[in-house]
């Protein structure tokens, strides 16, 4: 079974995000700044059709909102998150049809954050860019890349677009 796919940009995506914005703010309060990042993102770029969001907490409050975030079934990914980016996944249907969020948790000053928005606003900012990453990610797609191997094919591009 193929994990990976590479699927048209979706116009769906930002609605999408509202929705999802709105619940976690619920959960989460407004003291969390959350972020539309991602290929769903970047309108026209295309992808693995996962709404990827990173929220931003102060340092001190990650704990609790991780605790918010498993309390209200988003499934925590020990083993996918790092020092500064605790990970959660959550699936749902909208329309009939099963989607799938990532949760990308961290503090407000950390690189994970900087990286995200700024990797988003450089493909959004740069068609040429967003192009070449997008066709990076269908060759890792059809070379039946998954995994540490798909996002290890991808990380020399990742690199120049976040310098």
């Amino acid at each position: 079974m193929k994990k990976y796919i590479f699927k048209a940009y979706s116009k769906d995506f930002p609605k999408l995000f509202k929705l999802e914005k709105r619940k976690l703010t619920k959960i989460l309060g407004k003291s969390v700044v959350i972020e539309h990042v991602g290929s769903t993102a970047v309108p026209g770029l295309g992808g693995k059709n996962i709404l990827d969001i990173t929220i931003a907490s102060d340092k001190n409050k990650i704990r609790s909102a991780t605790k918010l975030l498993i309390k209200a079934k988003y499934i925590f990914k020990d083993k996918a998150g790092s020092k500064n980016r605790l990970f959660f996944v959550k699936d749902y249907l909208y329309r009939g049809r099963l989607r799938q969020v990532h949760i990308h948790l961290t503090h407000k000053n950390s690189n994970v954050w900087f990286n995200h928005l700024k990797f988003r606003d450089r493909l959004i900012n740069d068609k040429k860019l967003m192009l070449e990453y997008a066709t990076l990610k269908k060759q890792a797609v059809k070379l039946g890349k998954q995994g540490k191997e798909y996002r290890d094919y991808k990380d020399k591009l990742i690199k120049k677009i976040l310098k």
